[in-house]
């Protein structure tokens, strides 16, 4: 890169490298780099196209390109990324929150009645339990990690909503539940087995927390303790609420089912994979 790029030859070289290096949808990348290393916005992008670049600028923006260009996630380098319409810090420390992961939010909203006791397991950056406090002003809820990095980073995006109020923090083992009881139990947990874990994608398998991703016996160890504590930490009528992997319902739903949970059911995500299995402590 030289001083006489103009931000528009610079977005182009971007998507050209960026497509090269086998990333999805490198146009959209490019701009949205360029535009968090200029402080603009995407329209500023495009009233700034014949703009010539400072040699600064280019600096700032150099190491990021190769960064990228090495698969490291776009959320990582931004530093945030955006959930429920709501804006959320992420680091490496936890899982970027993704669009799908919107309809455990739903089914937890629609299962919710005025007023109750949420736990999510596994609350990495926070953004479902969050996203839960933003919807359920008279909800007191709890985020659980193993990870202290993690609760760090949930911690920070519980103070940016302003909801310390409304959502506490605690450090703890997915094999042992708080001893308490709750009207919904929510969680995206680990569900990648160890024979998928190279199949991912490099900004998967290179650069997310795999505490957040693996889990043992076959990707379901999560579950499996999951619904044998449930029956115990559930109110009555209570939900047991989870994200699975495309291949996982029917197990879920047997787990689900043999651990005495009744109306089980499969939820499909908007591409028609099945994303959600729910139950309910009768």
């Amino acid at each position: 890169m030289s001083e006489s790029w103009t931000l528009l030859k610079l977005l182009r070289w971007m998507t050209d490298y960026f497509s090269e290096k086998g990333i999805d949808n490198p146009r959209l990348d490019a701009e949205l780099l360029l535009a968090y290393t200029l402080n603009l916005d995407r329209v500023g992008l495009y009233l700034n196209y014949d703009r010539p670049l400072l040699a600064v600028e280019l600096d700032t923006i150099r190491p990021l390109v190769k960064r990228r260009a090495q698969r490291e996630p776009l959320q990582y380098l931004l530093g945030s990324t955006e959930f429920w319409s709501l804006d959320f810090t992420v680091t490496p420390a936890v899982l970027i929150p993704r669009s799908d992961t919107e309809i455990l939010v739903e089914e937890a909203l629609s299962k919710a009645g005025p007023e109750g006791q949420l736990l999510d397991v596994g609350t990495g950056s926070g953004a479902i339990v969050i996203s839960l406090a933003s919807e359920l002003s008279n909800w007191q809820m709890t985020g659980l990690d193993i990870s202290t990095q993690a609760l760090a980073v949930a911690q920070q995006n519980v103070e940016t909503h302003q909801l310390e109020e409304q959502v506490q923090l605690l450090q703890g083992n997915l094999a042992e539940l708080p001893l308490h009881q709750y009207d919904l139990i929510v969680s995206n947990p680990p569900y990648i087995s160890q024979g998928e874990w190279d199949e991912l994608m490099p900004e998967v398998r290179c650069f997310e927390p795999q505490l957040a991703l693996l889990a043992e016996n076959d990707g379901m160890i999560c579950y499996q303790q999951l619904a044998a504590q449930a029956p115990s930490r559930l109110n009555p009528n209570g939900w047991l609420l989870v994200e699975i992997g495309y291949k996982q319902a029917e197990a879920v739903k047997t787990l689900f089912s043999a651990a005495g949970l009744k109306d089980v059911f499969v939820r499909e995500d908007y591409s028609g994979h099945p994303r959600v299995v729910g139950g309910c402590l009768s």
